[in-house]
């Protein structure tokens, strides 16, 4: 079932996202070599509960921490550790705060250093689609049309589309309906309706779209162990606009490249 939500509900998610989009400028002060990933996890936690929110992720589902670190191989659900962030990686940080009742999300990944112009291609090319797939989640269109417009985009760049994991409704529930795929048919799946307020996620990898979870039963890496991107904004729609409630100004304004 698919919650659907009020201007004022709008608004209280928005207020959780300027939360979230601060932590995650925080979070990008340090993202550099020589940096435990350990301690960025440390710093968004602080930086949330010290402005009133509670980290989403930490003990969600039994999830031990309040970012998603997610390093080269590694397309969603790492766990912040020891390891040492290196020149020539890539990062995605996923994060989401609880605030007021209601939950946002999203993720932004970089590079460490100097990365090969291969893969600094690859994030470019994840973030533009996370946009593309944004400027299709208008009032009236479907979900098909959403995912249609990211892997349209992503595969003819010669990069391929996560398929078993995608984007999701959310509010009260950090994960709600419905599911948001970043494949999929124009015309298809549920219809975009004034209240709607989703998470768009392109995972994208610059091999093979096939993954594989590790032990742990959280981490999910690709199966030829090249790099993937991700990159998430939560956004709301309404009949006469689509909003993106998340922001990525703090980090732009925290790490240039």
């Amino acid at each position: 079932m698919i919650h659907y939500k009020t201007s004022e509900e709008v608004q209280l998610i928005k207020e959780s996202a300027q939360i979230l989009g601060k932590a995650h400028g925080e979070v990008a002060k340090y993202i550099k070599e020589g940096v435990k990933t350990s301690f960025l996890d440390k710093i968004a936690e602080e930086y949330i509960r010290d402005n009133h929110g509670v980290p989403s992720f930490k003990g969600y589902n039994g999830f031990p921490a309040s970012l998603c670190i997610s390093v080269n191989e590694v397309v969603v659900h790492g766990f912040p550790s020891d390891y040492v962030l290196k020149d020539g990686d890539i990062i995605s940080v996923d994060c989401g705060v609880f605030h007021q009742g209601f939950h946002s999300d999203s993720a932004y990944t970089y590079p460490v250093g100097e990365v090969s112009p291969q893969v600094l291609s690859l994030l470019n090319v994840t973030k533009e689609s996370l946009y593309l797939g944004i400027q299709s989640a208008v009032f009236g269109n479907r979900i098909g049309d959403i995912g249609n417009a990211i892997q349209k985009f992503v595969e003819s760049k010669g990069y391929t589309v996560v398929r078993e994991l995608v984007g999701h409704g959310l509010g009260r529930n950090l994960h709600e309906s419905p599911e948001v795929p970043n494949y999929g048919k124009k015309g298809s799946g549920p219809v975009l309706k004034d209240g709607l307020v989703i998470a768009i996620e392109p995972m994208v990898n610059l091999g093979t779209r096939n993954i594989v979870q590790e032990r742990d039963g959280w981490t999910i890496r690709t199966a030829d162990r090249k790099p993937s991107a991700h990159y998430e904004h939560t956004v709301a729609i309404f009949e006469d606009r689509t909003e993106i409630l998340t922001t990525h100004q703090y980090i732009e304004e925290n790490f240039k490249f």
